[in-house]
C-alpha cells in the first residue's frame, strides 16, 4: 500500500499559505486542501440565512445541514455550498470580516476538523489553514508555519483586491489584518500558534518561487526517508 503523505501550512491572514499550498500540491501530485475555505463556507451561509454568528449552537446546527464540496478544476480549486459555486463570493469583505468569530466556536471547529481529517484519509495531501499541524493532522510528516509583517500582507491583500475590482485602503486592510491576527491568536479553542516541529518561514522579503522551492526540498527530503 502506498505510504500517505501529509504536509501542513499554517499561518496568519495573507502569509501565502493558500497561493505555496497550491503550487505545491500541484508539483507533488498531491491534493490541495484549503480548510479556510470551510470556515469561510459557512460563514457565508450564516450570512445568507441570518443565523446569529454570535451563537455557536445555531452555527453547528446550520453546519450540520450544510454540503460543503472542494473540487478541483483546470482553474484551481471551485467551493460549493450546497451546490452554488461560492469560490469567489466566500472572499469578499462581509465574509473576511466574520470568518474568525464563526471558526472560535468548539462545536462548529470539531466537526470541520472532522470533515477536514476525513479528507486526507485516502490520499497525499497538502492542508493549509490555521491549526492543521497542531490540531487537524498533528501527525503530518510535514510542517510548515509562513508569517510576514502586517505591511506585507496588506500590500498583497490590497493587490487581490484589485484584481476584482475592489480599491480597499492600506490603511483599512493593515487594520483589519492586525485584528485577525489578534482574534485568531487570543481563540480559546486551537488558536493560531506554529507546532513544536514545524519550520518556520518569513515571507516578507521572499518570492512565492522561493517559498516553493524551499518546501518543496524539505518535502522530497523526508518523502525519501
Amino acid at each position: 500500500m502506498e505510504r500517505l503523505f501529509q504536509i501542513a501550512i499554517d499561518g496568519p491572514a495573507a502569509a501565502g499559505k493558500s497561493t505555496v499550498a497550491k503550487i505545491v500540491a500541484k508539483a507533488l501530485g498531491f491534493v490541495y486542501i484549503d480548510t479556510g475555505a470551510m470556515y469561510r463556507s459557512l460563514t457565508y451561509k450564516a450570512l445568507k440565512t441570518g443565523t446569529d454568528m454570535k451563537n455557536g449552537i445555531k452555527l453547528k446546527e446550520l453546519l450540520d445541514v450544510t454540503d460543503i464540496v472542494l473540487k478541483h478544476s483546470e482553474i484551481g480549486q471551485r467551493v460549493f455550498v450546497d451546490g452554488e459555486d461560492v469560490s469567489e463570493r466566500i472572499r469578499y469583505p462581509d465574509v473576511t470580516a466574520q470568518v474568525s468569530l464563526v471558526s472560535s466556536f468548539g462545536k462548529v471547529r470539531t466537526e470541520m476538523v472532522r470533515r477536514q481529517r476525513k479528507l486526507a484519509e485516502h490520499c497525499s495531501v497538502v492542508m493549509d489553514g490555521r491549526d492543521i499541524g497542531t490540531h487537524v493532522l498533528p501527525r503530518a510528516q510535514v510542517k510548515i508555519f509562513l508569517k510576514a509583517s502586517v505591511d506585507e500582507r496588506a500590500v498583497r491583500r490590497f493587490r487581490e483586491e484589485e484584481l476584482k475590482g475592489l480599491h480597499p485602503s492600506i490603511q483599512a486592510l493593515r487594520e483589519a489584518i492586525a485584528l485577525r491576527d489578534k482574534k485568531d491568536m487570543e481563540r480559546t479553542i486551537s488558536p493560531l500558534v506554529k507546532a513544536k516541529d514545524a519550520i518556520e518561514l518569513d515571507t516578507t522579503s521572499l518570492s512565492v518561487d522561493e517559498v516553493v522551492d524551499r518546501i518543496l526540498n524539505i518535502a522530497k527530503e523526508r518523502i525519501r526517508r
